[in-house]
């Protein structure tokens, strides 16, 4: 089971995706902004688990880009699933390695990106 950091501050929109993400992977936890997430992962029991990050590139507080570069010197091999629109600049995440999802987007499209960036990280630690 893998463990997933949502980081989504519509509660309508993270409870639908906490559990699409739920059901076929695990343990999802959400936040509502980036200081919120920050604070777990600062947390070594929650970081030594951690799995994927997903989050907007419109995020309460510091921003998508700002989240991630903070992301990025805390856990730098983490990945990271950004939900974008469609005029969002990956530019702006240049070097950070993420992948880009953009909005709108169905489960099933959620579920396959989600569920290859979580084996690729396994194939990665192994």
């Amino acid at each position: 089971m893998a463990t997933i950091l949502l980081v989504d501050d519509d509660p309508l929109q993270a409870s639908l995706m906490m559990s699409l993400l739920g059901s076929r992977f695990g343990n999802v936890c959400r936040v509502s902004d980036a200081a919120e997430a920050l604070c777990l992962i600062e947390q070594p029991e929650f970081a030594g688990k951690l799995d994927l990050v997903i989050t907007g590139h419109h995020i309460l507080g510091i921003g998508g880009p700002a989240f991630v570069a903070e992301l990025r010197s805390r856990k730098p091999g983490l990945p990271v699933l950004v939900l974008a629109a469609k005029d969002a600049a990956p530019s702006e995440y240049s070097g950070a390695h993420v992948v880009f999802l953009p909005r709108p987007f169905g489960g099933d499209k959620m579920l396959a990106v989600t569920g290859q960036m979580l084996s690729d990280q396994t194939k990665a630690v192994a």
